[in-house]
């Protein structure tokens, strides 16, 4: 028996009873803490091979990650507008901008993946051309593989956007499950079994996101659902979806690149400091992440509920869905914090940091285990609401404003006026946070978001 929702002040019944957020939100959460905990135990078994193998690893992840952020973006900007289209009921409409998500978002990443294969070796020499000959070589041969693994990623963000534009969070969590215990058999196999080292575990990674990508392309076939996707060759490029697609996807993309571009400036700052920062900072970032993944799921989800409350004209509805999950995600925010800070001491063992890493990171740990609850959520999850409804520009210059005003310039000062460690890295970012919840809180309050019309 279906859930009997609650009514709004107008009469009308709410687009999302609490299971039906449940059922968004918990595969969402799962799939993200899922690929965190699936990054940690990657990055413990590298470790093990020695610290310029974790040092190289997190070094080009640096780069990476940029790249991976700024398909993820594209790809939410097409599943902003499907899920509007939704919201209006137009199936027709929404299929066709998933088609053209799909071709927009493999023909980007096939270019980018070219032009890191060409010039490999000189952006990696100009990123990080102060670190050791031994972290240089197996960053070379890790970038190597993951570049091409890039049309892939991009793929796989589309086709899962395209389900969670629908409401179907489940699929995309369980292709995640699954590649991702494919990428840690296969690092166990390639790492210890082949003594393969860093290439190994590039190897595993191209693997299973090879793996994800034609899955998810297989699912989308499929006539039982929403939106079907069929005869991917026919699919030709139209141009007035593809800038309704890139007016939302790019102005993410650019937000989403600014920190990367900002993380990797802060990380060519910690590369000099030596071996020793450069593994703790590479553990307390992946730890950082851990500890906000609940939260970064329920921003996620938000962008379909709100998008199908903007397609179906229902603002005021968008603004309680807005407020809603943003408690929710302070709440596992909070949580999560707390248990990382507990699991802290307990990872660092398994992946056989060296001590004096492993104090430096608890310390960072620390800190952020105290500020990151009281500042974080308002910087980031109602901003994912507020894309939805189209409000894209005010976060891309608010987040390039902060990155670069307070992330990047307070860290590099702090670290070569005032001789600080990578804990600089965690004040320009605390710092940043504190910006963000202010200015987004400001803007939320303004209904300045809700003037948009994306469809």
């Amino acid at each position: 028996m279906k859930e009997k929702r609650k009514n709004t002040p107008g009469g009308q019944e709410r687009l999302f009873s609490n299971r039906d957020l449940r059922r968004l939100l918990l595969p969402l959460m799962a799939e993200q803490l899922l690929n965190s905990l699936m990054g940690t135990a990657d990055s413990m078994m590298v470790s093990n091979v020695g610290p310029a193998a974790i040092s190289a690893v997190s070094l080009v992840d640096s780069i990476n990650i940029l790249v991976i952020q700024a398909f993820y973006a594209l790809a939410a900007g097409g599943a902003i507008v499907c899920s509007q289209y939704l919201g209006q009921e137009d199936h027709k409409n929404a299929t066709e901008t998933a088609r053209q998500l799909l071709f927009v978002v493999a023909a980007i990443a096939a270019a980018v993946m070219t032009l890191c294969l060409v010039f490999r070796d000189p952006l990696l020499a100009l990123i990080f051309g102060s670190v050791e000959a031994d972290v240089m070589e197996a960053a070379q041969t890790y970038f190597f593989y993951t570049a091409i693994s890039f049309p892939f990623i991009a793929l796989y963000d589309a086709g899962s956007s395209v389900y969670r534009a629908q409401g179907n969070t489940r699929l995309p969590m369980t292709i995640a499950l699954i590649s991702n215990c494919l990428n840690i058999a296969g690092n166990a196999v390639l790492i210890w079994g082949f003594q393969m080292g860093v290439a190994g575990a590039a190897i595993a990674t191209l693997g299973s996101r090879v793996i994800s990508a034609v899955a998810v392309l297989i699912f989308l076939r499929h006539r039982d659902q929403l939106l079907v996707v069929r005869n991917y060759r026919t699919i030709r490029p139209d141009r007035r979806r593809i800038v309704t697609i890139l007016s939302l996807g790019i102005p993410n993309g650019v937000e989403n690149s600014m920190f990367q571009f900002g993380k990797l400036a802060i990380q060519s700052t910690v590369s000099t400091m030596g071996t020793v920062a450069i593994a703790a900072q590479a553990m307390t970032n992946i730890l950082e992440n851990l500890n906000g993944i609940a939260g970064m799921g329920i921003g996620i989800g938000m962008m379909t509920v709100v998008g199908q409350c903007m397609g179906a004209g229902r603002k005021e509805e968008a603004v309680y869905y807005v407020k809603k999950l943003t408690a929710l995600a302070e709440i596992a925010v909070a949580a999560s914090c707390i248990l990382v800070y507990l699991a802290t001491g307990p990872i660092m063992a398994l992946a056989g940091m060296e001590p004096e890493s492993a104090a430096l990171c608890l310390f960072m740990m620390g800190w952020i285990t105290l500020v990151k609850p009281v500042v974080w959520t308002l910087s980031f999850i109602p901003a994912y609401g507020m894309r939805a409804a189209g409000d894209v520009k005010f976060s891309m210059l608010l987040s390039a404003a902060t990155m670069w005003l307070f992330r990047v310039t307070l860290c590099i000062y702090l670290c070569r006026v005032w001789g600080f460690g990578p804990m600089a890295v965690w004040i320009g970012m605390f710092t940043d946070w504190t910006i963000r919840a202010l200015a987004f809180s400001w803007r939320f309050a303004s209904r300045r978001w809700m003037r948009h019309q994306v469809v």
